[in-house]
């Protein structure tokens, strides 16, 4: 038995629209881009990950780059089996000759569809996978932000991702009412590039778009330390030429004002949907932000206004879903019923 648990390595993986994470051991033993680059002519991967993402955008005709996940879920089964494989080789490098196979507790979105989840089970097992766990991304959150998940008590979390964002109530060790919406981080990049072109007459790309979204993105038009203004290098739309802008908070504000909005009306649906008894528990300890999203400068202060609760951007956010995979993880037995 010892050599069988040997061969076999329990791995927590978050497979992310933009970002593949992988916990071994309560460590990261892995953080890429969701990426991978094949070669047009033999089929075969080229790379993954940071490298495959260096190839995008610059691909010749020889080279195709292809992100298997759009909204939280798989579109390209194919390119994803073998965007798993690569990753979990590049957190683990084969040794003695041989490939461990996986325990894996993978996080999927709450609204995702029983296709779907067979979609990522699939992959996991083409990949290795000896036996596949799946929890959903808002348990995971709350998790691994330190909620007691199985209390009758209720907590709101919303984890803002790259491709979708989703807002669920979570009381005894189960989803009470959730709600999901396509609108996220790709979404306010895309907001970005048109801005961009529209009010700039330049073209940038999705790379910029997230850079600018880092330097000075914004939820609100007032910040109390707001970002110094951020220079935008493109192509000018009139003259084919390079041209260079400078783009304020307030503009990023501006552009991504009805996407946040979209959000803040899944927001009050959810709170609308949820039984009372947990509304005040929601009241009393208010609504906690996860995702890469939740680092939006002022969202929390917009959402709070818009709900009249307390908002709480949590401590790391962009890990508090991974976090939490590994803690059901190393705690398999208990947070079992959690699992499909």
């Amino acid at each position: 038995m010892g050599f069988f648990n040997f061969l076999t390595q329990g791995i927590a993986i978050d497979i992310g629209t933009a970002n593949f994470l992988v916990l071994q051991e309560g460590k990261i033993i892995l953080d890429e881009p969701s990426i991978v680059a094949f070669n047009r002519a033999t089929g075969e991967v080229m790379a993954v990950g940071s490298k495959a993402e260096q190839m995008e955008g610059k691909e010749h005709e020889n080279i195709r780059t292809i992100r298997p996940l759009k909204n939280g879920v798989i579109a390209d089964f194919h390119a994803a089996e073998h965007m798993i494989k690569g990753m979990l080789k590049l957190a683990n490098p084969a040794k003695r000759g041989f490939s461990p196979s996986y325990r894996m507790v993978v996080c999927v979105p709450a609204g995702i569809t029983e296709v779907e989840k067979r979609a990522i089970r699939d992959s996991a097992v083409i990949a290795g996978a000896k036996e596949v766990y799946l929890i959903h991304e808002p348990v995971a959150a709350a998790i691994g932000i330190g909620l007691d998940v199985q209390e009758p008590t209720g907590h709101m979390v919303i984890d803002i991702g790259s491709g979708i964002t989703e807002i669920a109530v979570i009381a005894l060790s189960g989803i009470v009412c959730e709600q999901s919406v396509r609108v996220a981080g790709d979404t306010f990049d895309d907001d970005i590039i048109q801005f961009m072109r529209k009010e700039h007459n330049i073209l940038i790309g999705q790379s910029t778009a997230e850079k600018i979204k880092l330097e000075v993105g914004a939820a609100i038009n007032e910040l109390q330390d707001p970002p110094q203004d951020f220079a935008v290098k493109g192509r000018d739309l009139m003259t084919g030429l390079p041209k260079q802008v400078k783009v304020t908070y307030q503009d990023i504000a501006y552009c991504l004002d009805k996407s946040i909005t979209k959000i803040e009306e899944a927001i009050l649906l959810t709170l609308e949907l949820t039984p009372p008894e947990l509304s005040s528990d929601i009241h009393q300890s208010g609504i906690y932000l996860t995702g890469g999203g939740a680092l939006l400068r002022g969202l929390d202060r917009r959402l709070a206004q818009k709900t009249k609760l307390p908002v709480h951007v949590v401590e790391g956010p962009l890990l508090a879903v991974i976090r939490g995979t590994g803690i059901a993880l190393n705690n398999i037995d208990n947070f079992k019923f959690l699992m499909r």
